[in-house]
């Protein structure tokens, strides 16, 4: 489809197509999707995720697609249902009270993946307007997310996971794709947290958990001597600790003493 369309894939937009209708298939049956569901999709490429969304009883599906090219052809192919909108805009730029409207919205998408980590951290702040959704990213970035400790556990990791819930899904090849990546992707599955409990100075609580991964297998102290925390204040034992041993209420529970 993308030879026959006469438009050119563009590496400056990550952009790898995918071409295996059995993992679209997957990620639409994951979600609850109604006549009252609203979907968003992020790089709809030629259609291929885009139509198979359409194709189900939902009330609309917008479209944030950077490339004019592509946006002017899946415009063009579906131009005659009328709960397609698509939006030629990067999605880290967009003004997210228009989607206040038709909230709470269903995410369906294969994300760039050297932007991964800025939408996901769009998806929290504007976390009220999402009820879930499905990705595809990196196999290195799903399971870094979903890490409980040890190696590849970090700040990602806690962060995403403070503010939703994550399940892996399939494992996708690189054959999956036109052109096929360099690495294995995964569809990971999302859902929002309700009633997440609320950090005093949440944004520096975040910076200080930044600081006790710096370098991750060093102990707490000394990736945070720098900080001039009061560590007298800390169990001896907890400040031994490497970052990668700690859990959420380990990070929360120091944080209520130094903060």
């Amino acid at each position: 489809m993308v030879k026959s369309s006469g438009l050119k894939i563009k590496k400056q937009y990550g952009q790898h197509f995918l071409r295996k209708q059995s993992v679209v298939d997957h990620m639409i049956e994951k979600v609850g999707l109604d006549k009252e569901t609203s979907v968003f999709e992020i790089g709809c490429g030629d259609g291929f995720l885009t139509g198979p969304i359409l194709e189900q009883n939902i009330a609309r599906l917008w479209v944030f697609e950077i490339d004019p090219d592509w946006a002017d052809f899946v415009r063009e192919k579906y131009k005659s249902d009328k709960k397609l909108t698509v939006y030629l805009e990067n999605f880290l730029d967009i003004d997210f009270s228009t989607l206040e409207s038709y909230k709470p919205w269903v995410v369906l998408a294969n994300l760039p993946y050297q932007v991964t980590f800025p939408i996901l951290y769009r998806f929290q702040q504007h976390r009220h307007l999402i009820k879930e959704g499905v990705v595809m990213v990196q196999e290195e970035v799903a399971q870094k997310i979903v890490k409980k400790g040890g190696r590849g556990y970090g700040y990602p990791s806690l962060f995403l996971q403070y503010f939703f819930d994550w399940e892996l899904m399939e494992k996708v090849r690189p054959d999956a794709f036109e052109p096929p990546p360099k690495v294995d992707s995964r569809l990971i599955y999302f859902k929002t947290k309700q009633n997440v409990q609320d950090i005093p100075n949440s944004e520096e609580f975040w910076k200080f958990i930044k600081m006790c991964f710096l370098q991750p297998r060093r102990t707490l102290l000394n990736n945070l001597k720098q900080a001039h925390y009061p560590f007298e204040k800390i169990d001896e034992n907890i400040l031994k600790l490497r970052a990668q041993q700690m859990q959420i209420q380990d990070f929360l529970d120091v944080w209520k003493i130094i903060s």
